[in-house]
């Protein structure tokens, strides 16, 4: 049993490098396309606290606050680093009302079928959670989750749902890629690719920048965290995570934007906060699992219905509704697989809608728990 801060600091590292390296590497990268590996590097770092691998205690408490309260607003402001607004808005009308209605179906879908499962308050930050991964990514569920105080087996349930639910909707996605032109001609579609072809990502070009984008993402981490304990209100927390999202903002505004390695360092933070996590969480009622994955479902089938109809009304395409949806829902990860699967040349629009949802899942995520949290009381 590890009862060392340091030595329980090095065995999470080992888990999250272990799946880390492994989803990247050529001969195994495949494997992780419908699991991804931060599910899977939960699941670890839960199985070795069941096995009681760690100790729990002061010391290793304190260690376990202390990195995740400093690698959650780091990792967010170096993800947001990479949004790019202005690109975002040039994408044109039929991609922007796509986005628009991925998005704000996803928020209608979390709050109806809450209501409609009638699940509880102590349920409220586990979906306002998932809300923001759908909306954004694990990065996003992980801000939600911090700032709505979800425990760490709530958050363990928020990832078996979504990594069901996603793995399913990329592969429905990818499988009615060949009925595009059906689609297009039930809907009275404008080609998405004479609208939006040719907008492209130049956020990996010069050498990488990794101990400089560490020091500046460390430092609005502690000016994050003092100055939301100085704030009122919404609570120390949600002002940790509101305060690096802004920075985040304000910064892809700057030359920092083009500092190259934000990504990777982000992704890093990203697999470590997840197994920090699953080293504390305990599945006392693994039964409920069920319930929320039919929801989970209910509430991708309530996204779909929505979508389609917005395509029939705005004359939208089936690239653009599926490729909004899956940048919501799926990310960075496999939105760009999907507009592949479409056209090459289309992967740069993917990636710009992504990225937009890392600054859309937090806020859209908090502000669907704020309306659970109203609902379910």
């Amino acid at each position: 049993m590890i009862d060392s801060p340091l030595l329980y600091l090095l065995s999470i590292a080992a888990i999250a490098a272990l799946f880390g390296i492994a989803e990247r590497h050529t001969k195994t990268s495949r494997y992780f396309t419908y699991l991804p590996a931060v599910v899977l590097i939960y699941a670890a770092a839960m199985i070795a606290a069941q096995a009681g691998v760690w100790q729990r205690s002061e010391a290793i408490d304190s260690v376990y606050r202390i990195a995740k309260n400093n690698l959650l607003p780091a990792m967010l402001f170096l993800m947001l680093l990479q949004l790019d607004m202005g690109r975002f808005v040039r994408l044109g009308r039929s991609m922007l009302i796509a986005y628009a209605a991925a998005t704000l179906s996803i928020a209608a879908a979390f709050i109806v079928v809450f209501a409609l499962f009638g699940f509880s308050g102590g349920e409220v930050s586990m979906f306002a959670a998932l809300c923001g991964s759908w909306m954004g990514g694990t990065a996003n569920m992980l801000a939600v989750g911090s700032a709505m105080d979800v425990d760490e087996t709530m958050m363990g349930y928020a990832l078996a749902v979504d990594a069901v639910c996603y793995t399913f909707w990329v592969m429905l996605l990818l499988a009615v890629v060949r009925f595009a032109p059906h689609f297009g001609r039930w809907s009275g579609a404008v080609r998405s690719e004479e609208v939006a072809g040719g907008i492209g990502c130049a956020c990996t070009i010069g050498p990488k920048r990794y101990w400089l984008l560490l020091g500046i993402s460390l430092a609005v981490a502690l000016v994050s965290q003092y100055a939301a304990e100085h704030l009122g209100g919404l609570g120390a927390a949600t002002w940790m995570v509101l305060i690096a999202t802004f920075a985040g903002v304000a910064a892809s505004f700057t030359p920092l934007s083009r500092l190259n390695g934000s990504n990777e360092l982000a992704s890093t933070m990203l697999l470590l906060l997840v197994a920090l996590i699953g080293s504390r969480a305990e599945f006392a009622e693994p039964g409920s699992i069920p319930l929320y994955i039919a929801a989970g479902f209910a509430i991708l089938a309530v996204h779909a219905a929505v979508l389609v109809a917005a395509a029939k009304v705005f004359r939208l395409d089936l690239f653009s509704i599926a490729v909004a949806s899956l940048a919501n829902i799926g990310g960075v990860a496999s939105a760009p697989i999907l507009a592949a699967a479409y056209d090459r040349a289309l992967i740069g629009v993917a990636v710009l809608m992504a990225v937009v949802g890392y600054l859309a899942g937090t806020f859209g995520g908090l502000a669907v728990g704020y309306v659970l949290k109203m609902t379910g009381s």
